[in-house]
């Protein structure tokens, strides 16, 4: 996605908010941004908004492959005395779009100590079992692995997800039961799937500047 702002009081904005998105996040390897609006809508303080995409990024200690994001309208104050920070974002914004994680990945972030309580929780929820030795993503399933403590084999099951009720339903493909994630409420999650190895998440959110 190339980066369309034009003129220097949208690279401003821009080169602001590329800034202020890297330190939102643990790293990024590959950000481009696209701005709907103008300089003159921009110095009335609003900006109709922002398309992002990014590849490679670690938010939270998430990683994500890809995340293509747009936001809605963005109110701003124009401070050209300030060179660190000329424009700055004064209200909440609403950002909607789809984010992509690998098995892989997310399969290192569960083995983390920031995600290891989600790790057991689904271990514990979907199994009854403790701790969550590894998960995998096979095709459209998930592959959860769960240690026994009298030493036998480990116990693995495999599950569906989808999107329900604002965050993503966990379901047995052998048995009945369902798991919600816990879902940070300014996030509500619209469609999610397997696929191909990797988990797709769409939904939407309202960001505090």
């Amino acid at each position: 996605m190339p980066q369309t702002s034009s003129g220097p009081v949208l690279q401003l904005l821009a080169s602001g908010l590329q800034r202020w998105i890297r330190n939102q996040c643990d790293s990024v390897d590959e950000l481009n941004l696209a701005l709907q609006g103008s300089a003159l809508e921009l110095l009335r303080g609003r900006l109709k908004g922002v398309s992002l995409e990014a590849r490679r990024v670690s938010f939270d200690q998430l990683p994500l492959m890809r995340a293509e994001l747009q936001s809605g309208e963005l109110k701003t104050v124009f401070k050209p005395g300030q060179p660190n920070q000329p424009v700055q974002l004064k209200d909440p914004f609403a950002i909607e779009g789809e984010v992509v994680l690998s098995g892989t990945d997310l399969n290192k972030a569960l083995a983390s100590d920031r995600w290891r309580w989600l790790a057991d929780l689904l271990a514990e929820k979907l199994m009854g079992l403790t701790p969550l030795r590894s998960l995998a993503i096979d095709n459209d399933r998930m592959v959860l692995t769960a240690e026994v403590i009298t030493g036998k084999d480990p116990v693995q099951r495999s599950f569906r997800l989808c999107a329900d009720q604002g965050t993503i339903r966990v379901n047995h493909c052998d048995a009945e039961g369902e798991f919600f994630l816990p879902m940070d409420p300014s996030i509500r999650i619209k469609h999610a799937r397997l696929q191909g190895g990797q988990l797709v998440i769409q939904g939407d959110a309202t960001v505090q500047p």
